[in-house]
């Protein structure tokens, strides 16, 4: 099912973007979203993020709601594991593990960090955005609105996510943690 909520998708924003005669290239220079990822959604080989998706969207003059709106999303949505969105970066690790759904501003990520790595500073998101986190392996030290909680195999912690946040690992042994979060618009 996955492949058709693509597939009408790619179909959608490519409708949408070519009505307002634009080409890919000037879509990608209005939402900072690369031209590849912005073919790839269009041909249904790629599920963007919520936050791309959003971004994508305001390129087309439209809100998210607007956009999704035309989906159908009473179905079942499949990601398989070689469909994840894996993004590797100064040494961490993070795969989006949930599919995305259209309407829906939640995302569960899986995050690696080695050793003595610092993953820095995250900005707020919108007030009513929500993280939960679960650490599986290692210690976490996770920063909040300017103060550092430690989180150990099988603490969680919960924060409202419109304040500046942190990740990082200071200990020998590889961190990896969870975040399931609830994102109300892009970050600032």
């Amino acid at each position: 099912m996955a492949r058709i909520i693509e597939e009408q998708l790619g179909r959608l924003v490519h409708a949408k973007r070519t009505d307002l005669g634009l080409s890919l290239h000037e879509l990608s220079q209005t939402t900072g979203v690369s031209v590849s990822m912005l073919s790839a959604v269009e041909r249904g080989e790629k599920t963007p993020t919520v936050v791309v998706l959003d971004r994508i969207a305001d390129g087309l003059n439209l809100r998210l709601s607007q956009l999704v709106a035309e989906l159908e999303t009473d179905r079942v949505v499949l990601r398989r594991a070689g469909q994840q969105d894996t993004v590797d970066e100064g040494g961490w690790r993070r795969t989006i593990l949930t599919p995305v759904v259209p309407g829906v501003n939640f995302e569960w990520i899986r995050t690696t960090l080695p050793p003595h790595t610092d993953a820095g500073d995250f900005p707020a998101y919108a007030p009513g955005s929500h993280e939960f986190v679960v650490v599986t392996s290692g210690t976490l030290h996770l920063g909040v609105g300017g103060r550092e909680y430690v989180l150990d195999v099988g603490d969680s912690l919960y924060f409202p996510a419109d304040a500046v946040h942190s990740y990082a690992n200071r200990g020998d042994l590889t961190c990896e943690y969870h975040v399931a979060a609830l994102i109300m618009r892009p970050r600032r």
